[in-house]
């Protein structure tokens, strides 16, 4: 499987073709391909495993081919409604989180729907949610429910961390893509990591070292109107707000300062839980 491609956590349930239009979405404006793939856990198989199919007790080779068609379906549907987009479909085996984080070293993107059925049941509902986004090996977006918002900004949180920075590359980007502003929030606290000259103003400084951060990226997409705002106060809080207006929000897999822990304690999971557009966690490969 190609590096460049997007990975989509998919089980027919609703949320997940939610998912899957963004991962289309996202793929019409990179010309990447796009791949579905449905993670059968044979040993907790039980209820809604997908439309039309049975639940089944392994090995219940019965209900395995029906996901098998479920996902061809799929794929076969998205790739007609969206010509010249290659989109495949395949089943795994195993564990999901382990299954989608292993296969994520083989793509550039994994998106995720907010809840699922089957394979993915309670995906986003606690543990397994932080740890495919802590563990990946490549960019984990998780679409919330509803219709994601095609119009208003990117944002991003940034901290100075190399995570963050590399989070801001992503956000930069993307806007671009969209053709849309880049919001870049800088939350800063009275005991931060950063040292402050005696009598200079925290606001002052923490924005002059969100500017070098911006530099390269202002002369890579000069066209992306770039809007910087620090300020001081909680970052869960101030991004899930923020993106009541945005159509991503754009984070690190760790942070420090004022994103420190995103993706180790309660930041992150209040953003997966609460914001009101999809979220994409970044890492390093």
């Amino acid at each position: 499987m190609s590096g460049d491609q997007i990975l989509v956590g998919y089980d027919g349930s609703t949320d997940a073709k939610v998912a899957l239009n963004w991962a289309l979405d996202e793929a019409g404006r990179s010309g990447r391909p796009v791949r579905l793939a449905y993670v059968f856990e044979w040993l907790t198989v039980a209820g809604w495993v997908g439309p039309g199919v049975a639940p089944g007790i392994w090995p219940d080779e019965t209900a395995r081919r029906q996901v098998e068609e479920l996902v061809r379906s799929a794929a076969a549907n998205a790739a007609a409604d969206r010509p010249g987009l290659t989109v495949h479909g395949e089943v795994f085996d195993g564990p999901p989180a382990l299954v989608l984080q292993e296969r994520s070293t083989e793509a550039g993107m994994l998106v995720l729907g907010s809840r699922g059925h089957g394979g993915f049941g309670g995906l986003l509902a606690g543990s397994t949610a932080v740890s495919v986004a802590a563990h990946a090996h490549c960019p984990v977006v998780v679409v919330r429910d509803g219709r994601p918002a095609t119009s208003g900004p990117v944002v991003v949180g940034v901290d100075g961390s190399e995570s963050s920075l590399l989070a801001l590359g992503f956000a930069v980007e993307r806007a671009a893509q969209r053709d849309v502003p880049l919001w870049v929030l800088r939350v800063w606290g009275p005991s931060g990591e950063r040292q402050v000259p005696p009598g200079a103003d925290p606001g002052d400084t923490e924005r002059a070292a969100v500017d070098q951060d911006l530099a390269q990226w202002r002369k890579s997409f000069p066209d992306v109107p770039i809007e910087v705002r620090v300020t001081q106060g909680n970052p869960a809080a101030l991004l899930v707000e923020a993106s009541r207006e945005a159509q991503l929000v754009v984070v690190g897999s760790r942070g420090r300062g004022g994103l420190r822990g995103m993706l180790l304690g309660s930041v992150s999971q209040q953003l997966i839980n609460h914001s009101h557009c999809p979220v994409a966690v970044v890492r390093e490969r």
